[in-house]
């Protein structure tokens, strides 16, 4: 099925980390997040950890400049109120953090997190299943202000119409996947350790 029509930078990200995904996907699945409330602490746990490594990257004044809501979409503060209501300890951080990514790679890892809140729209469906909410232990999952899909399209429609060289676009990919690869080992870690 080939196309004439070039991919935009979004689609072509979307396309190389297909595998990932899926893989990830299978990983969350098999772990069970949403059979009870102890599994889904651990699902937030590698939430919080994987939105905290990236408070930085959702700081950065640059990157802001590109991506004038990029602070107020950051998640990290309210996987830490999940974790309070549902009582588990906020915890320590994991070795491998992502530190000092150009801005391109940051661009990759940013793509990955922003196209979790889509995902995030069938998982706050199985959080209030266990008694959970938008206000209470599944915020990190809420729908953002002006919607999902509207934050997703002004993130992606920023991120096609940069001008990037071929060395940032392949910079752009490396941090697309290596989010994908970094959630998944937070992921094992908060379901292979025990939870105080």
């Amino acid at each position: 099925m080939s196309t004439q029509r070039t991919l935009s930078r979004s689609q072509r990200l979307n396309q190389i980390t297909h595998e990932p995904h899926g893989k990830l996907d299978a990983l969350v699945k098999a772990h069970a997040p949403f059979e009870t409330q102890a599994s889904y602490a651990r699902f937030v746990v590698a939430q919080y950890q994987f939105q905290s490594e990236l408070v930085a990257l959702y700081n950065d004044a640059q990157l802001t400049a590109l991506i004038a809501d990029l602070p107020a979409r950051c998640r990290a503060e309210a996987a830490k109120a999940d974790l309070a209501d549902l009582h588990t300890e906020v915890p320590p951080p994991v070795a491998g953090a992502v530190k000092n990514p150009t801005q391109a790679e940051a661009l990759g890892w940013l793509f990955v997190s922003e196209g979790s809140k889509l995902g995030a729209a069938f998982l706050i469906k199985r959080a209030v299943g266990l008694g959970l909410s938008e206000t209470v232990g599944a915020r990190h999952l809420a729908e953002p202000a002006g919607g999902r899909a509207e934050g997703w399209k002004t993130f992606t429609r920023i991120l096609d119409a940069l001008p990037l060289t071929e060395q940032q676009e392949a910079e752009a990919d490396k941090g697309a996947l290596a989010a994908f690869n970094r959630f998944t080992v937070l992921l094992e870690q908060a379901y292979a350790t025990e939870l105080a």
